[in-house]
């Protein structure tokens, strides 16, 4: 009798956190494609209202002096005023706040939902070319897509080097993991009621 090979659990806390989110990511991905948010600047709007939502909900733990001790660039990297400045440029208003899934958050959680925000910004970079192509860019209409200060790869690369150096019980890892989950689920909700509430009030 044979058993099925398992995958061997990575050893960093970020590659695990990128083995938990495999599916959601995919899925994620699967639905922005499904809506097209590059056909039209009309579309791309329906996206920014979900990008601005989800990092509107990020703003407390950005601020975070738990966070910020690990990571003292933490509050410069939310991205909420710069997808604000995007609604404003697209001639949309700014959404009003829908009930937030982050009320009393342990370190561990926080970690995770900071984990996909930051490691979207990887994905951005191939978004805003896309973006260019609707007349917009780091400047206008895309803004949350720009590129970071210091760029994109070493930030992701100081943001992870300090999450794996952490010492965080094994209570908190799991939480970490379930969370990062958590919020790929979370964005994935507000993409689709930001679509639907669009197709609502044609």
């Amino acid at each position: 009798m044979t058993t099925a090979p398992t995958t061997e659990r990575a050893s960093l806390r970020s590659q695990r956190l990128n083995q938990a989110t495999q599916a959601p990511h995919s899925a994620l991905d699967a639905l922005v494609k499904s809506h097209a948010p590059f056909d039209s600047r009309d579309s791309f709007a329906q996206f920014v209202v979900a990008q601005y939502l989800f990092q509107a909900e990020l703003q407390r733990l950005y601020n975070d002096p738990r966070l910020v001790a690990i990571i003292p660039d933490l509050p410069q990297r939310c991205r909420a005023e710069q997808a604000r400045l995007d609604l404003a440029d697209l001639g949309m208003p700014v959404p009003e706040a829908v009930p937030s899934p982050l009320q009393a958050v342990g370190l561990g959680e926080a970690l995770g939902w900071i984990f996909v925000s930051e490691g979207s910004k990887l994905g951005a970079a191939f978004l805003i070319k896309r973006a260019a192509a609707l007349g917009l860019s780091d400047s206008f209409g895309a803004r949350h897509l720009g590129e970071p200060t210091g760029g994109r790869a070493e930030g992701w690369k100081q943001f992870t080097r300090a999450l794996d150096a952490l010492q965080l019980s094994p209570q908190d890892d799991a939480a970490a993991e379930r969370a990062a989950v958590a919020a790929f689920e979370r964005f994935t909700q507000l993409l689709e009621q930001a679509y639907a509430n669009d197709r609502a009030s044609a």
